[in-house]
């Protein structure tokens, strides 16, 4: 049994009967687009945000219907913004299929993403889940924000770590944070256990992020080709960090290089040796090992239990993964 398996264990159960609630909040009478939900469905990847939902609505009193509408609330609107996301992207892949947009372009795709946010917000109303409609729905908006706040600054390559982490809570970790505080609000946890939540989920978030944007300057095995966000002008952690500690004139030279020549594979790997050379991996894994204690402590504000355990199992593998 894999990490990750071994982690699911005690919601095995609930993860299998969320996968048949889900593909039913997914039917539709148009033969096309059941065609792509079952496409979609076929996709899916480790069920990182179900679980999130799950474990914490065992933490805050326990799973019940409220709890696997919340799960399949978050995969909706998410699977929506991802579809909609490689249509911005012009993205033809994702993970290792092709993207909705590649197989039926774009039009449809965005079609698409609309059908599957109707559909998260009729299962929320149809079901009076105002609460958890009220999460999810925010933190679709912060993701929006985020994603437009960090094209406007990567045009002009200026970026902070200020700005950078500004640009991940919103993109990354606001979806995580809704993760925990839905299945907190959908145990019927008090107000401020469900915020605690939040917050703990907003620090995985971050964690994750950056542990992903590690990933961009390691081996050729971690599951996302090398050097994709140099390719793409994203400016990460690492090289924020290392540009930062860099002489005016080696900054600008490899601002030079991302801004003008990310296409070209040896410009792209003089990038990745110059943050490995300036210390930029370790110094993005200190920060990444300091975001995911923060979220022990807020969970360690909840009473021992094997939920709490299975928590913090799911932030350690989600921090210390090889892909």
């Amino acid at each position: 049994m894999s990490g990750l398996e071994a982690i699911k264990a005690p919601i095995n159960t609930e993860l299998e009967l969320f996968e048949q609630k889900f593909r039913q909040s997914m039917k539709s009478t148009v033969p096309l687009l059941d065609r792509i939900t079952h496409y979609v469905i076929k996709r899916k990847g480790k069920q990182m945000r179900p679980m999130f939902v799950f474990f914490s609505a065992r933490l805050c009193g326990g799973i019940g219907e409220a709890t696997h509408r919340g799960a399949a609330l978050v995969e909706l609107l998410h699977t929506a913004t991802l579809v909609h996301d490689d249509v911005v992207d012009n993205a033809y892949e994702r993970r290792g299929f092709f993207s909705i947009n590649a197989l039926w372009k774009n039009k449809i795709a965005v079609l698409v993403g609309d059908y599957l946010l109707a559909r998260g917000l009729l299962l929320s109303l149809d079901n009076d889940d105002f609460k958890l409609l009220k999460i999810v729905s925010e933190a679709v908006k912060q993701m929006s924000e985020g994603e437009l706040l960090q094209v406007e600054k990567a045009r002009r390559m200026d970026i902070s770590e200020e700005i950078y982490f500004e640009v991940i809570r919103q993109k990354t970790a606001s979806l995580i944070a809704s993760c925990c505080a839905c299945g907190a609000a959908s145990a019927g946890a008090p107000d401020e256990d469900v915020r605690r939540m939040s917050q703990f989920g907003e620090k995985v978030g971050m964690a994750f992020q950056i542990k992903d944007d590690l990933f961009d300057f390691g081996s050729d095995d971690v599951g996302k080709p090398r050097g994709i966000d140099i390719r793409e002008k994203k400016i990460t952690l690492p090289l924020i960090y290392s540009l930062n500690k860099a002489g005016r004139s080696e900054r600008k030279h490899i601002i030079h290089l991302v801004k003008n020549h990310a296409e070209e594979s040896e410009k792209v790997q003089e990038v990745i040796d110059f943050v490995r050379e300036s210390g930029g991996l370790r110094y993005a894994a200190e920060i990444m090992g300091r975001f995911q204690e923060e979220a022990f402590e807020i969970l360690r504000q909840f009473p021992v239990s094997e939920s709490r355990d299975s928590l913090e199992e799911l932030v350690r593998f989600t921090t210390e993964r090889d892909k």
